[in-house]
């Protein structure tokens, strides 16, 4: 008996068939998109890097996010996340980036920054997507609804480039 291809088996296949390499920068989800990914035999050939980065500091060093960005957005905004996947796309030499950050909860919400909000970007050499979620869930929820939206970001992407090479 076969069972249905998760996600991360088809991104895989689909990073692996179009010579795709991915490099990830993770705040609110803490790693979790790299475990899901590096669940499957072989993700060394697309994943390039995954850069865990909280602080400040860490967006900075790590990922060439400019303290101008942080201070006048803060490190939730869809500046900030779009910095975050250029700078892991650039930093790793990948030809995507993808950058998750936001609030998990319980506590660091405000009025205008509630808890569950969450940016999420992909980047290639030519632009960058952001998306924005406002999550209902308690921390884990909040991490695993964010780690899959930016799994199915990356396939739709990629689902879209294939389609637009086969019509050529």
């Amino acid at each position: 008996m076969s069972f249905p291809k998760s996600i991360e088996e088809i991104l895989g296949e689909m990073l692996a068939a179009q010579k795709q390499t991915l490099a990830l920068a993770e705040s609110c989800t803490g790693g979790l998109i790299s475990h899901r990914l590096t669940n499957v035999p072989g993700s060394s050939a697309y994943l390039i890097a995954s850069v865990t980065a909280y602080a400040y500091e860490a967006k900075v060093a790590a990922l060439g996010v400019s303290w101008e960005t942080l201070n006048k957005f803060g490190a939730v905004s869809a500046e900030t996340v779009t910095e975050m996947a250029r700078g892991a796309r650039e930093k790793f030499s990948a030809t995507i980036g993808i950058a998750v950050t936001g609030i998990a909860g319980p506590g660091g919400g405000t009025p205008d920054k509630p808890v569950g909000l969450v940016f999420i970007a992909l980047a290639d050499a030519r632009a960058a997507i952001v998306e924005k979620y406002l999550w209902q869930g308690d921390r884990a929820q909040n991490k695993e609804q964010s780690a899959q939206a930016a799994l199915e970001i990356l396939k739709k992407y990629l689902e879209e480039r294939q389609q637009s090479t086969d019509n050529r």
